[in-house]
């Protein structure tokens, strides 16, 4: 069979759909560029919150917000990128440590569009930030303070009741369920920590008391 040269011309496709890409390229580029340092911001402002340094924390939760809003104009025309796991995962993170902060300084709960994130992302950071209530709560135990470990435990269950209200498919909320869960799973060892360490006290009180 004699093959005949086609007339086809898709020079103004390529032209066309490599532009979209390449546009989508730069964006996934300078969403990872940045992703590293927001985790690792994330991470630094929630050790300092434990430690009592909350300037230092809001010096880190500084940082994150100049690199999400560095690269909010590049992902502007490409919300899948947006929505790509590296990114979702790395503004987690960044919700998970600014509602640590709110909650351990006692401040209303920034709205996801204060943090300029959308509510999965956002819910999955506050469904985190309980585990980081529980250390609070520990550390509160630890030292005697039980009144502020039962106002933290509060809180705790206060966010789980949100969480579970929100009965919404897995494939809407990336796994919100299991982050619920899990929540639900530390709230009933801090239930168990807290009531042994109360027990223990009174009981305490109550051999001071016979015995003074």
């Amino acid at each position: 069979m004699t093959e005949r040269s086609s007339s086809l011309d898709l020079d103004a496709l390529e032209s066309s759909v490599r532009r979209e890409l390449d546009g989508k390229m730069a964006a996934r580029e300078a969403a990872l560029k940045n992703t590293r340092p927001i985790i690792q911001h994330s991470s630094k402002a929630i050790r300092a919150l434990h430690r009592g340094e909350v300037d230092a924390a809001e010096d880190h939760l500084r940082q994150i917000r100049e690199l999400i809003e560095e690269i909010e104009g590049p992902l502007a025309e490409h919300t899948d990128i947006y929505h790509a796991g590296f990114f979702y995962d790395a503004v987690k993170e960044y919700a998970e440590a600014a509602l640590t902060m709110a909650l351990v300084t006692g401040q209303p709960l920034p709205l996801p569009e204060d943090l300029g994130l959308h509510a999965v992302p956002y819910l999955k950071g506050l469904g985190e930030a309980v585990g980081e209530l529980r250390r609070r709560m520990l550390d509160q135990m630890r030292i005697g303070n039980l009144d502020d470990a039962e106002a933290t435990f509060g809180d705790m269950m206060v966010i789980h009741e949100l969480l579970a209200a929100l009965d919404y498919p897995d494939g809407m909320t990336s796994g919100l369920r299991r982050t619920t869960d899990v929540a639900r799973s530390l709230i009933e060892r801090s239930r168990a920590d807290l009531t042994t360490t109360i027990v223990q006290e009174r009981l305490r009180q109550r051999l001071e008391e016979a015995s003074g």
